[in-house]
């Protein structure tokens, strides 16, 4: 049920009241209801700047009728509802005429409530409220019809048929989203907006931690989300409210309606396909990950990146992964199992500038823009992959890996394949052991041989410093050691000429690193 303006004037904590200003908008929306108690034009905006919401003041504390006026004209500007003013000692004759003309003019209707009329805020909020909640025609419409199609069984052959008669019926459209957000059922009667862009959106206001339902307007598109529980299962419904006909509190008794219609037809929702996919690939499946990927009619030339994550599951993480998605033209599917988030992205569009390079750069900017700000997220990716099977391979890679890549550069908090295929072969060296190995150690054995244990120590960290955590820059050096520029530069000179050799050359570089990288992994792997 749509509540007014108008329908709140007729309650009793309103009445009686007088209109003063914007009778022209008497019918505007009214969702929500509040107190203003601020003093100046800038906090009555920040603070309740809400659009369709009912405002309840008494202008105490607000020091002159001017500033009185500039929050009128703010106030109608931000599009509230309505503004009703309590408590003036001589009713609207309390109220300058400024005011007035300032809500007059922004059409923001304006309500004094008089002397005579003894009622308080919280009075008029349980009204609003109970009307909001409840309305004049809660129980003879929207619930009563859509109970009707959904235990209707001698029409209907299931669930579906029976939700979809019911959706067809109300006005109104229903997904059904597993744990991580993945369609299960999917009931359209409109099509203003995508799935897809409502999913983005119910992440970017985190609902998944919300146990009420909660409002979002999705480009135009008003719908209600909130959790429930199939079979001991945790799942998402988000209903569509096609012609703002209904209340929150209608939606909601609506939701627990489908939710017990579910139970008495004994409906399972079908698998997540999506989730299914990404762990096949994370065990290696590659054979039920092709069976997965024609069921989702996925190209596997699209699958760019694939990566295993800690601390992104919050709401920022969320809308840094949604805006990726729509500036880069991208698709992320991600399962989560607390902390942890495993993930496969896939380029969309087939135009010119959609180049896989170009992609590329996306997903490598979206992995940068996670970790700023964060310094406990962790990210392992291979980005550059060759379809399903390197998708399971670069899985596999990750998973034998993270737990070590970062005691091999702790300074690192995003991970390469570059990274994780180095520490890859680190690992299986130091497991094999043998002249392999000795080979790469032998070439660090020059400096136990010409200088003490403590020097040796000393231009080992420095060495190590500033190969695997500088990109062999002096001055990064000298920033992650806290020691001077000069002094670096010293070291690298000795180092040099223990080793006899540049240690920047193109032709000492890779086994210095191999080296270099082995001897970190020593203290973790024994």
């Amino acid at each position: 049920m749509k509540v007014t303006v108008k329908d709140c004037l007729e309650l009793e904590a309103f009445t009686p009241g007088v209109l003063v200003a914007g009778k022209r908008n008497i019918d505007n929306r009214v969702r929500s209801i509040s107190v203003l108690d601020a003093d100046n034009a800038d906090a009555a905006v920040a603070e309740n700047g809400v659009r369709e919401q009912l405002l309840l003041t008494s202008f105490r504390g607000v020091p002159t009728d001017e500033e009185k006026t500039r929050i009128v004209q703010a106030l109608g500007k931000a599009g509230v509802a309505a503004l009703a003013v309590f408590h003036l000692p001589q009713g609207a004759d309390s109220l300058n005429k400024a005011a007035v003309a300032a809500a007059e003019e922004s059409g923001l209707p304006l309500i004094v409530i008089p002397p005579e009329n003894e009622a308080v805020y919280s009075e008029a909020i349980e009204q609003v409220m109970d009307k909001l909640l409840y309305g004049d025609n809660f129980k003879n419409g929207l619930i009563n019809n859509t109970i009707y199609h959904l235990l209707d069984f001698e029409k209907h052959n299931s669930f579906q048929a029976a939700l979809k008669e019911a959706a067809v019926s109300n006005e109104f459209q229903v997904v059904l989203l597993s744990r991580d957000f993945n369609p299960i059922l999917t009931v359209e009667t409109r099509q203003r907006t995508t799935i897809a862009d409502a999913i983005r959106a119910g992440k970017e206001r985190d609902v998944e931690k919300s146990g009420i339902y909660t409002f979002i307007d999705v480009n135009g598109v008003l719908t209600y989300w909130g959790p429930i529980t199939i079979n001991s299962e945790k799942y998402f419904l988000f209903i569509v409210d096609n012609d703002d006909n209904y209340s929150a509190g209608e939606i909601t008794k609506l939701a627990e309606i489908i939710e017990l219609a579910m139970g008495m037809w004994k409906y399972t929702p079908e698998r997540d396909v999506r989730a299914e996919f990404i762990k096949a690939l994370i065990r290696s499946n590659k054979s039920l990950a092709y069976s997965l990927k024609d069921e989702m009619e996925i190209v596997s030339e699209n699958i760019l990146s694939v990566f295993y994550a800690k601390g992104i599951e919050t709401p920022e993480g969320h809308e840094i992964i949604a805006a990726c998605e729509r500036e880069e033209n991208l698709e992320v599917m991600c399962i989560a199992e607390g902390e942890e988030t495993y993930g496969v992205i896939l380029k969309n569009g087939n135009k010119p500038e959609d180049s896989e390079t170009t992609q590329k750069m996306g997903v490598l900017h979206l992995f940068d823009r996670l970790k700023e700000g964060n310094k406990t997220v962790r990210i392992f990716h291979a980005t550059g992959i060759d379809g399903i099977e390197g998708a399971a391979d670069a899985f596999r890679l990750i998973g034998e890996t993270w737990t070590f890549v970062e005691s091999v550069f702790p300074y690192k908090r995003v991970f390469t394949k570059y990274e994780l295929a180095l520490v890859s072969n680190c690992i299986n060296l130091q497991v094999q052991g043998g002249y392999l190995k000795k080979n790469y150690m032998d070439l660090l054995e020059p400096f136990r041989r010409e200088v003490g244990e403590n020097k040796a120590r000393q231009l080992l960290e420095t060495l190590e410093t500033f190969v695997l955590d500088a990109g062999m820059n002096s001055s990064k050096t000298s920033v992650f050691m806290g020691i001077h520029t000069n002094t670096v530069q010293y070291r690298l000179k000795r180092i040099n000429e223990i080793l006899g050799a540049e240690i920047t050359g193109n032709r000492v570089i890779p086994g210095l690193t191999m080296a270099l990288a082995l001897k970190r992994l020593e203290r973790v792997v024994k």
